[in-house]
């Protein structure tokens, strides 16, 4: 008889097995500029203009003809020119007082640092000579006109968001947030605030993946219903899941699809559609669940995710393999795997190969190195708030002090 699991799947396979299901969901929404961060763009935004829209200084200094400027003599000032203000062409044989920002004159080719001249009355000497371009922002070298300066699908960063700014869009195309329902599984859990620490009873804990998930999928850019702690039986858990299969785009749950007596999760869902269930050869977060539910016979069909119920493991699970799926839906089209690895040296030993590819709770130390938080356990909270990144360790590999590894900054997960 064979008493061996099922296979284990590859966090790679699992990720494009998640991916390939997940749509974008084609709604989109107006926003204006200031709320338009950290959106999924549904539009490409395109230049009406050439930015800057003409040369202009880099410095503030004295815009000349270059071949003018000869080291020791006096040219005489014939302009002042501000920023925001026209200038008018430049006589042969003189200079214009010019700052930072502001147009330059028809005739000049350069810009003299003020460092670089003698200020006299009316003239200026000077102390260097001059080279055609120098200090000069040529029109159009930021952004030429027509340009695709931010394409459908991009993720607005502020950065982004002051781009469009400078081309003069008020408001921006972007996709809808993915309407997310979480639910929680468990009746040991209990709400903070409901219960004092002293007067917990016995097998109860507090409930912490509701609020960790939650805050997650808000800073993934998803409108969270928070459908609280469902109780541990199959009604109850099928008519949470059809009422929320109604209203939203994915059910998110934390626990309840294993194989205990009291999991009523996997066939709540089961009787209301669809459900895969994998092991992935990852830790923390091997079980994972994903599937579709639909509110009634011929109705669409929601998503259904779900996760591990340890804290350490539905968190890095949701960031692993959930954050792609949720942006997939966004519409966006890059930033779906794992961030780009940094190769930096690990200050602790690692002597225990795991037989699955392992994501350890690091922190970066004043010496450039990596430090590793004693407890890896996946019921360990502490681990997550503590670390400020995750070595990608692969399977059956030992880490010794000085090796060097793969650092996953969480700052790259927007965590």
């Amino acid at each position: 008889m064979n008493t061996r699991g099922p296979a284990l799947m590859t966090l790679e396979e699992a990720l494009q097995r998640v991916l390939d299901a997940a749509t974008p969901l084609g709604r989109s929404e107006w926003v204006p500029l200031l709320q338009a961060d950290g959106r999924v763009l549904a539009q490409d935004v395109v230049s009406e203009l050439q930015v800057p829209p003409n040369d202009n200084s880099a410095m503030d200094g004295y815009a000349v003809r270059a071949a003018e400027v000869v080291e020791g003599q006096s040219a005489t000032v014939s302009q002042r020119i501000a920023a925001g203000h026209a200038a008018s062409p430049l006589l042969p044989g003189t200079c214009a007082r010019i700052f930072t920002g502001a147009p330059m004159p028809a005739g000049a080719d350069a810009v003299v640092m003020q460092e670089d001249v003698e200020a006299l009355d009316g003239q200026v000497r000077w102390l260097k000579a001059a080279t055609p371009g120098t200090h000069v922002r040529r029109a159009g070298e930021d952004v030429t006109l027509g340009a695709v300066v931010l394409r459908a699908g991009d993720r607005l960063t502020p950065a982004g968001v002051g781009l469009a700014a400078s081309l003069g869009v008020a408001q921006l195309c972007v996709a809808q947030r993915p309407r997310v329902a979480l639910l929680t599984t468990g009746d040991e859990l209990v709400m903070p605030g409901t219960v004092a620490p002293r007067d917990m009873a016995p097998g109860h804990i507090y409930n912490s993946n509701r609020f960790v998930l939650s805050s997650l999928l808000q800073r993934l850019g998803c409108e969270v219903s928070d459908l609280g702690n469902v109780p541990d039986s199959r009604d109850a858990t099928v008519s949470a899941l059809r009422d929320a299969a109604e209203r939203h785009d994915l059910i998110l749950s934390s626990g309840g699809v294993s194989v205990g007596e009291e999991d009523h999760v996997k066939p709540a869902v089961q009787a209301l559609g669809s459900l895969d269930l994998w092991q992935v050869a990852m830790k923390p977060g091997k079980p994972f669940a994903l599937g579709r539910v639909h509110a009634e016979a011929g109705a669409p069909a929601c998503h259904f995710i779900g996760l591990p119920g340890n804290p350490v493991s539905s968190w890095a699970t949701l960031l692993l393999l959930v954050r792609p799926f949720v942006r997939r839906l966004q519409g966006a089209s890059t930033d779906l795997g794992l961030p780009t690895p940094l190769a930096l040296p690990a200050h602790f030993d690692w002597p225990r190969a795991d037989k699955r590819r392992e994501f350890l709770r690091v922190r970066r130390n004043a010496q450039g190195g990596l430090d590793v938080f004693p407890n890896q356990s996946s019921g360990v909270l502490t681990s997550a708030f503590w670390a400020d990144g995750l070595v990608d360790n692969p399977a059956g590999t030992t880490i010794a002090h000085g090796q060097t590894v793969h650092y996953l900054p969480l700052a790259d997960w927007g965590v």
